[in-house]
């Protein structure tokens, strides 16, 4: 199992380029399955969930032809509509398959979904909307069942937001008979990017960016190309790894604008950024002139949860006392426990979190528990003095590509060790 070594302490320099964002490729594929021509994605990541949801596809029929960075998928023929537990159970997002599914097939069988243990994200509300247009939806043996004989326009209300089931429910009602209204949308650039993409598709879409969506179903959809956003988390990650230990660095190909409430927050705290058309510029900032912050999750465009783990390295260094709270996921302070045990000061009571700093961290070896807690304790590693390691690289690699490569062409020492 792959580790990744870190020796702390050396400034970062130079420029780093963003990868597409792998939270807008996955539901992108899954479009995939509305259309019988051919869809061609550029800027595709080549992480782990990814590569999960190609043989997905692939097992449901979707011939996949794979380039750098580059996919086309042609749906020509579903041979299967069962996602099974094996590739489903190391996913969440694999529950993307069932709208689209749905909609052209008329059939879905798609196992209750797995993934990283960060609480509970059900899906009974894309089920309950996906009734409300039609579809016999039952669980057995772990599985959704559903059925249709056409799928039908509904006023849907979600009860909180969710993107993947707004981006679920969206692709499902592209080929519903009439229209269909949903209502407290996921606001997220990944949903917008995925409208951009049916939108190219044929679909007829609008609303996107507002709490409500109205969509005109239409009886077939068509090929497309279509280039993913970039990664606004990998974006953030660099972003704090700049603030941390930086002497300069520049963020490229990123999207700005996708992280306003980022970078205000990093801003407040003390971060010296400047921002430009396709370009972040983290600005050498002594960490002394951090000082605390409050803030809390929330739904773009509020401050993703994605984010929260890596901003709290940021915060063990900043002078005073801090606090996170975290109204997204359950269990998402599991990193915690680990910061801790390199030097930081955190407690957490429930869904909050107090960090008293500045601490100074010192390496040690850490295990990862999830994806975004895996990029946080990197980050702890490029401060901490001496030698950390990170066990369970797998989960960086779900979502990060060459993280190490990367920060490596930054000046830090570190690099990823198999055993």
């Amino acid at each position: 199992m792959d580790k990744i070594r870190i020796e702390g302490g050396a400034r970062l320099a130079g420029q780093v380029s963003v990868s597409g964002a792998k939270n807008a490729s996955l539901p992108a594929m899954a479009a995939s399955l509305l259309t019988g021509e051919p869809l061609a994605l550029t800027n595709v990541p080549a992480v782990w969930d990814v590569n999960t949801m190609r043989r997905l596809l692939s097992e449901l029929g979707v011939v996949v032809d794979r380039q750098p960075n580059n996919l086309r998928l042609s749906a020509h023929t579903i041979r299967s509509h069962e996602a099974p537990y094996e590739l489903v159970k190391t996913m969440r997002a694999s529950v993307l398959v069932l709208g689209p599914l749905l909609a052209r097939n008329g059939r879905a069988r798609v196992s209750l979904p797995g993934g990283c243990a960060i609480g509970a994200r059900p899906i009974d509300l894309h089920l309950k909307a996906l009734k409300q247009m039609g579809a016999a939806v039952t669980l057995e043996h772990g599985f959704v069942e559903a059925a249709t004989e056409g799928l039908r326009g509904a006023d849907i209300t979600f009860p909180q937001v969710t993107v993947t089931g707004t981006e679920n429910i969206l692709m499902a009602a592209t080929l519903a008979t009439g229209t269909t209204t949903l209502r407290n949308c996921a606001r997220e650039p990944e949903v917008l990017d995925l409208v951009q993409l049916l939108k190219a598709m044929g679909a007829q879409i609008e609303g996107e960016g507002t709490g409500e969506i109205r969509v005109e179903g239409v009886p077939r959809l068509t090929g497309a190309s279509h280039r993913i956003i970039p990664d606004r988390i990998e974006t953030g990650t660099y972003l704090i790894a700049g603030a941390l230990i930086g002497n300069g660095i520049d963020i490229v190909e990123c999207c700005p604008t996708h992280l306003k409430s980022v970078t205000n927050h990093l801003q407040q705290l003390g971060v010296d950024i400047e921002s430009e058309d396709q370009l972040l510029r983290v600005h050498e900032t002594s960490p002394d002139k951090f000082h605390s912050l409050d803030l809390e999750t929330r739904p773009y465009p509020g401050f993703p949860t994605d984010m929260q783990a890596q901003l709290m390295v940021l915060l063990t260094q900043a002078a005073g006392e801090s606090h996170v709270l975290e109204t997204i996921f359950d269990n998402r302070f599991m990193h915690v426990a680990e910061l801790d045990r390199m030097g930081a000061d955190i407690s957490v009571s429930r869904h909050r979190a107090t960090i008293h700093g500045p601490t100074p961290l010192s390496g040690t070896r850490v295990m990862a528990t999830d994806l975004r807690a895996s990029a946080c304790l990197v980050l702890a590693g490029l401060v901490a003095d001496n030698t950390t390691v990170v066990d369970r690289a797998y989960h960086l690699d779900r979502g990060y590509e060459r993280i190490e490569e990367k920060l490596a062409g930054l000046g830090a020492s570190i690099e990823r060790v198999s055993h």
